[in-house]
């Protein structure tokens, strides 16, 4: 009996750390970065912020963790939208994004502030956004690799990888301001200019995921 306590303690836990994280996850979409507290995240799992401080060392190591979500959730999205497909159609998995973003104001507003908030080697999402945007453009570059296609103006595929991470990126950022702006059409209409019409855009509709 001695012996199982410690794998029941250690799932016990693993799952509290989940409930914790799901729980900040919902509350950031719906209201906001700014506008949720460790507290107001503590009341929606029923424990108290020394609770949650218990899992997570400090808010902004909760807040990298749900940008890790965020993107996790992401992945999944696109897979069941897309279950035949490419896993490493990286172009569509920005593009199909960029739609579920608009639903998502929350965030789209987190990932915006972290990007500069983390850019300190000291912050706990630092890292993660280094390596986070390293494996993104690493993956576009390598899509465009294996199509085998020509850029225009010479441009190689590392350097277009970059220019649609940073037009993705701006365009969330300009959507906050401005959220009549229908991001999926605009990365699209960029990817299509940037790469001269050769690369592929089209990605499931939103609505066909299924449920």
């Amino acid at each position: 009996m001695a012996g199982a306590e410690g794998p029941r303690r250690y799932a016990k836990g693993a799952a509290r750390r989940r409930e914790i994280l799901e729980a900040a996850l919902a509350l950031i979409a719906e209201r906001g970065y700014s506008a949720s507290s460790l507290q107001e995240i503590a009341d929606a799992v029923g424990i108290s912020k020394a609770g949650v401080l218990h899992y997570f060392d400090s808010r902004e190591a909760l807040i990298a963790a749900v940008l890790q979500e965020r993107d996790a959730h992401s992945v999944a999205d696109f897979r069941r939208a897309v279950p035949d497909g490419d896993g490493a159609d990286m172009i569509g998995m920005l593009i199909r994004a960029s739609s579920h973003n608009a639903d998502t104001p929350g965030l789209v507003a987190l990932y915006s502030r972290l990007v500069v908030d983390a850019a300190g080697a000291e912050h706990p999402a630092h890292s993660y956004i280094a390596d986070r945007y390293a494996r993104v453009v690493g993956a576009v570059a390598d899509q465009v690799r294996a199509l085998d296609v020509a850029l225009p103006d010479g441009m190689d595929p590392e350097g277009f990888a970059r220019l649609a991470v940073a037009i993705s990126d701006g365009l969330q950022l300009q959507w906050s301001y401005r959220p009549d702006i229908d991001m999926r059409d605009a990365l699209e209409r960029a990817i299509r200019a940037l790469s001269g019409g050769v690369l592929p855009v089209a990605s499931p509709d939103p609505a066909a995921a299924p449920a």
